[in-house]
């Protein structure tokens, strides 16, 4: 866009914006909201398809807009003992991302390599498959395996009763079984910097948003996904987030340094209609917490615990874990009651 004035900037970015909330309303959306004509938005609009950034189909009642795809690209890779996922990101995916802004390209650059690193040691995959989709406003990239699935791979690595289990697992981070050679931070972070973050594998659903910050869970029972692992990582090019301010986040305020801070949303927690009232519970939340310096357990959604879920947590733990800062965001009365009730 350059020459073009600022208002016109604005203008088109308001449209590429909104376009997917208003896809038919878009022209009168605009136009509202900035006090101008129709005609003038009309003309953007033309602008904005001829130069492929967006798609338009209908008559001129019904005349509906969308954001056109202009990159769409499908790789696969054969996982060999010699493959690596810095070449793969060097010479097949950074070329299709390479006016992206900086920051937004070095989250790029991180979330893909991680990914396709767990690819080539967890999955036992024969192939690896990268797809990648842009819009004017959003850059889509998929990691996609048919290898073992990755909360199978943590039940049976960790001896976990149910593959569920791995969603809580895997969301505090520091989850893996080859400590030698991971971290187990990968997934966690990567999840912290992408706008939007999703696995798919068997019949579970993970997912994490930015709105908010909230970790959410669907499952379906009925309805297999294909087998192995699709991980798909969403960011909006405008935006201002950076690596290092995520990992500064969960750096805790009481470490110097380092990896020491997570966030444990108690949803996962949760099969459908249950009440978190149990020990047993409570000691399945609190597994490897005591890995960090400190912990926030996150109890939107949560409506009330039980008085043997909050003593675990709030007596036994502490008093057995003094070194591990508790603390609690997004309580009811009723759960803060609870809590107090139990603490020493």
């Amino acid at each position: 866009m350059r020459g073009k004035s600022r208002k016109t900037k604005e203008l088109r970015e308001f449209i590429l914006n909104n376009v997917t909330e208003h896809p038919i309303g878009i022209g009168v959306f605009t136009a509202q909201s900035f006090g101008v004509s129709r005609q003038a938005i009309s003309t953007h609009l033309k602008e904005l398809v001829e130069e492929g950034l967006l798609t338009v189909t209908g008559n001129t009642r019904n005349r509906k807009y969308e954001l056109r795809e202009y990159v769409v690209e499908d790789m696969v890779f054969q996982v060999t003992d010699d493959i690596e996922e810095d070449v793969i990101w060097r010479e097949s995916v950074k070329p299709l991302l390479g006016n992206l802004k900086e920051n937004v390209l070095d989250i790029c650059h991180y979330g893909f390599t991680e990914m396709a690193n767990n690819v080539f040691s967890h999955s036992g995959a024969d192939d690896l498959i990268v797809s990648i989709r842009r819009t004017a406003v959003e850059t889509k990239l998929f990691v996609i395996d048919k290898g073992i699935g990755i909360f199978r791979k943590i039940q049976n690595d960790f001896n976990l009763h149910d593959p569920r289990h791995s969603l809580l697992e895997l969301s505090k981070g520091k989850l893996t079984s080859d400590a030698s050679n991971h971290s187990g931070e990968g997934i966690f972070f990567t999840s912290m910097m992408f706008d939007e973050f999703n696995i798919w594998s068997e019949n579970l659903f993970f997912e994490k948003t930015f709105q908010g910050g909230q970790w959410q869970i669907e499952t379906d029972g009925e309805k297999e996904f294909n087998k192995g692992t699709t991980i798909v990582m969403h960011i909006l090019e405008n935006s201002e987030r950076l690596m290092r301010e995520v990992f500064d986040e969960y750096a805790s305020e009481h470490a110097d340094w380092g990896f020491t801070k997570t966030h444990v949303v108690l949803e996962l927690l949760r099969y459908e209609g249950e009440k978190l009232l149990s020990r047993s519970q409570a000691k399945r939340l609190l597994t490897r917490v005591d890995l960090y310096k400190e912990v926030v357990l996150d109890f939107n959604d949560i409506s009330y615990i039980g008085q043997a879920f909050a003593d675990e947590i709030f007596r036994v733990f502490r008093n057995e874990h003094p070194e591990v800062v508790i603390s609690t965001v997004n309580t009811t009365d009723d759960i803060d009651n609870m809590i107090a009730r139990v603490s020493p």
